[in-house]
């Protein structure tokens, strides 16, 4: 983020930013609410929310959407995958580079002026793998 738009960055903004950049767990607004509240109590919900969607729109965080769950934030603006498990909801980083020119390619193909593109792994966490190797969890 550019040195000007520090400067005009409003506290609860600056707040939401070094708390959702302590974790890695892309967490939901309502996370994020919860985490921000412990410093700064009298804050709303409808605060959070406006100042989550200013910061994906300057570019400054990743809105995470996928059909039917809860929208997640993440820190990390850089180009980058994740994994969702579809049992619990984590998700998680995916440390790989997304493939040469993709970009490129998708506006040849298309001939759409691409803006950006987002890429979502679904399947089982490690966690929940062992719950129902186990037999844990199961109803």
């Amino acid at each position: 983020m550019e040195l000007h738009q520090q400067r005009r960055m409003t506290r609860q903004r600056r707040v939401i930013l070094e708390e959702l950049a302590k974790v890695t767990s892309h967490p939901s607004a309502d996370e994020v609410y919860a985490m921000v509240r412990r410093r700064i109590p009298r804050i709303s919900m409808g605060t959070v929310y406006r100042n989550l969607d200013v910061l994906w729109e300057s570019g400054t965080i990743q809105k995470l959407v996928s059909g039917g769950s809860q929208m997640r934030f993440d820190a990390n603006a850089a180009v980058h995958y994740h994994v969702r498990c579809v049992r619990c909801g984590r998700v998680d980083d995916v440390a790989m580079d997304p493939p040469a020119r993709i970009e490129e390619r998708a506006a040849n193909v298309t001939k759409y002026k691409i803006l950006g593109h987002s890429l979502e792994f679904a399947g089982v966490c490690p966690a929940c793998k062992k719950r129902e190797a186990t037999g844990q969890g199961t109803d």
